[in-house]
């Protein structure tokens, strides 16, 4: 009964600010996190892009809203899956690669969930040591690979597996218990050890067949060549850039793999989104589309992610709340929301409180009420060296929507971007004497924001 009453407080406090709900009719929302993986900001086909399809996640879009400078705080799948569960930067939950972060388990959003009587479940890929099963209701985890064994001996793609398992978790769960299920699909992250890198299925592969994927303006040898002169052909980056994007007969078949995948994963959150539709769950259930960082298509001669360009840590997020009033539906918003703000925001939709080492804030106030509030302006970036600073460097930027400041820790190199005059960042300013104090100033500010997120 606990939860009940502390959502029926939260639901009379969302109807102060936008007159659509009562305590009458308050319960706890289920909470449902489609989880994406190695998929960027404008992989969507709402948000303009000229070939993927997604209609599912585009129809989400329009029954919610989409956050377009949605970003991380560390685009790697491990530290990034611990920033969204823990709500804390990596410098708090200390999580700097694939294994467990330090933040006690009863503080991260699936444990405060099932302590107050929620039904749990993860579906997917883990990716942040041993899976802790137990501590679960319904838990399957799986990923690295896009096809694996299945009965009669047919083979099953990772994407029907996630869509099978969820919707047995969907099928099976206690109708009397509100519910919280994180489905972490693998795709559209290649699988690495194949030489084709993005293995869609049979059926998809009619799919973008006869179109030409446009080529990024700087995916070129001389975008490559402005990095700083620590990159070199030892950078993993610029490794899997040769896997995938180093002919221009490579880079069209990567991508139209790669987007048959995501498209894939569009149908399977049609389905799962269908099933919550029929058990009539839909319109009580918080859902939240996003992903674990961005990716790059070649740009800056690169593949992958994990430096702070845009193409890798803007990521898309799409929220669909039932608290939200019909005219915000199909609306955007540009605030600076990040990866650390979902575990508050779904605590706070659900009538609970968040632990006071969360450092992310609710999201909801940005669609709930009738003003904006007070936002943030600007975050820190970070990721840490992995294996060696020639494999992957650390970096760390101060990032806001007009200019951005890169540091590059193990070399002690500094880059200043204009995101405005230069949104491909390009043009380093900083030996620019007409940018010196705003340089001072930016590195002052980013010494500050990294001491707060320990």
């Amino acid at each position: 009964m606990r939860i009940i009453r502390k959502f029926a407080l939260a639901v009379v406090m969302t109807g102060v600010i936008s007159g659509q709900a009562t305590a009458a009719d308050a319960k706890p929302l289920n909470v449902l996190v489609l989880y994406a993986d190695d998929w960027r900001h404008d992989t969507l086909g709402v948000a303009g892009h000229p070939v993927l399809k997604t209609p599912h996640l585009d129809s989400l879009a329009g029954e919610g809203m989409r956050f377009t400078q949605n970003c991380v705080t560390t685009a790697i799948c491990g530290v990034s899956r611990a920033c969204l569960y823990t709500g804390q930067w990596m410098s708090r939950h200390g999580c700097r690669g694939f294994r467990t972060w330090n933040t006690p388990w009863a503080e991260t959003y699936p444990g405060i969930l099932r302590s107050n009587g929620y039904h749990l479940g993860h579906v997917g890929k883990w990716h942040n040591g041993k899976v802790p099963a137990g501590k679960f209701d319904f838990c399957r985890s799986y990923f690295g690979r896009h096809w694996y064994p299945g009965k009669d001996g047919k083979k099953i793609h990772v994407t029907q597996r996630n869509e099978k398992d969820a919707l047995e978790f969907l099928r099976t769960r206690p109708k009397n218990k509100p519910f919280c299920l994180t489905l972490a699909f693998f795709a559209t992250h290649a699988e690495d050890s194949s030489p084709l890198q993005f293995l869609p299925q049979p059926e998809s592969m009619k799919l973008y067949q006869d179109v030409t994927i446009p080529v990024p303006a700087n995916a070129t040898e001389e975008s490559w060549n402005r990095l700083p002169s620590f990159f070199n052909e030892k950078n993993e980056g610029r490794n899997r850039w040769h896997w995938r994007f180093d002919t221009p007969e490579k880079f069209q078949s990567m991508m139209k793999n790669y987007y048959r995948l995501a498209t894939e994963v569009d149908s399977t959150c049609g389905v799962v989104l269908k099933e919550l539709e029929k058990q009539g769950a839909l319109d009580n259930t918080l859902v939240i589309f996003t992903t674990d960082n961005g990716y790059y298509h070649a740009e800056h001669g690169l593949a992958d992610k994990w430096y702070p360009h845009q193409e890798s840590i803007r990521v898309p997020l799409i929220i669909r709340d039932p608290r939200m009033a019909k005219t915000k539906h199909g609306g955007t918003n540009d605030d600076f929301t990040l990866s650390v703000d979902l575990a508050p925001t779904i605590l706070a939709a659900t009538g609970l409180s968040a632990p006071k080492n969360m450092q992310g804030k609710d999201i909801a106030p940005l669609y709930l009420a009738a003003k904006n509030p007070e936002w943030r302006s600007e975050f820190f970036y970070e990721h840490p060296t992995l294996r060696n600073a020639d494999f992957i460097p650390a970096s760390e930027a101060l990032v806001r929507k007009d200019w951005k400041y890169m540091f590059w820790p193990v070399h002690q190199v500094e880059q200043l971007f204009d995101l405005k005059a230069d949104p491909h960042e390009e043009a380093d300013q900083a030996k620019n004497p007409e940018h010196s104090k705003r340089l001072a100033e930016m590195r002052q500010r980013f010494q500050e924001l990294k001491n707060a997120a320990r």
